[in-house]
């Protein structure tokens, strides 16, 4: 297994992050999903000069971004959107993308369960049959109640892997798991056929080993199961705007590179911008806790 790590937690350029994660000892970047913000070709050649390589890429759900949408402009729109993200992925020589179907923030469906579940296959059918020609795979993202209404726990991604196509993975991703799944080792065994990608962060969302989440038992089981692709680092530090914060000056009053999407996406993640000092620390802190497991 391989380490990589997010880089839509903190409003910095791509070239920063790298040079921070590189420095620190991670091997793999999950790119963020605005493919619109990339030239990949300057990408690649910057993340070969630093050690690094992409893993892949995760899908930024926001605003009109729905597969499971009513409309079915929207639907088209969300699916080319999906598609572009791929695209980016295969010219960086990434492996998967993480796919959250539906808006998150959203808490009012379009249809009916059976409509919303129709929409939602003939949507992912069609990013699939653009992502097997592509040679990327599909890992759909299960997310916490509080993000979405729609695919909560590995048994949903699960069956709707199974009617998108044979390849079509999953993502599982420890935070969500430890809100949503009556037990995270038996949904990881029960995805090991269709484990794709694997996102981290603790109990809190904090880095790992800021909280209380048994890492070494996790990854015991991703062993267990076969799995040896790579853990992508994905903290979201909760915030704190109180006399009881614990890391003071944490929270970055001025940030800089942050588009309105970013900061829509970090806000409802009940997060802000981070300082630079406070991120190397949570980035240092998640290396300095999964290297010696894996």
């Amino acid at each position: 297994m391989e380490l990589a790590i997010h880089n839509w937690m903190r409003a910095e350029t791509i070239e920063t992050t790298i040079r921070r994660v590189s420095a620190i000892g991670y091997t793999r970047l999950e790119i963020a999903g605005t493919p619109d913000q990339y030239n990949t070709k300057d990408l690649r050649k910057l993340m070969k000069e630093h050690n690094l390589s992409c893993w892949g890429s995760v899908t930024l759900m926001l605003g009109e971004r729905n597969l499971l949408a009513g409309n079915e402009e929207q639907r088209a729109a969300s699916v080319q959107y999906v598609k572009d993200v791929v695209k980016m992925v295969k010219e960086l020589d990434g492996h998967m993308v993480s796919v959250v179907p539906g808006t998150v923030g959203k808490i009012v469906p379009d249809g009916r369960p059976e409509e919303e579940w129709g929409w939602a296959v003939d949507s992912m059918k069609e990013i699939y049959a653009y992502s097997e020609a592509a040679g990327v795979l599909l890992g759909i993202e299960p997310i916490n109640r509080f993000e979405t209404y729609f695919i909560n726990r590995a048994e949903q991604a699960l069956a709707l892997a199974a009617e998108v196509g044979p390849n079509c993975g999953v993502c599982l991703d420890t935070f969500h798991m430890n809100i949503e799944e009556r037990n995270m080792f038996d949904a990881i065994r029960m995805a090991k056929d269709r484990l794709v990608g694997f996102h981290v962060a603790d109990n809190n969302r904090m880095a790992p080993g800021m909280g209380d989440l048994d890492w070494q038992k996790i990854v015991d089981t991703l062993r267990e199961v076969n799995y040896n692709g790579v853990l992508s680092v994905e903290f979201c530090a909760p915030l704190d705007r109180t006399p009881a914060n614990p890391y003071p000056g944490s929270i970055d009053e001025m940030p800089e590179n942050l588009s309105p999407e970013q900061e829509k996406f970090l806000i409802d993640h009940g997060s802000s911008s981070v300082t630079d000092e406070f991120y190397t620390l949570l980035t240092k802190a998640s290396y300095q806790t999964l290297s010696k497991l894996i």
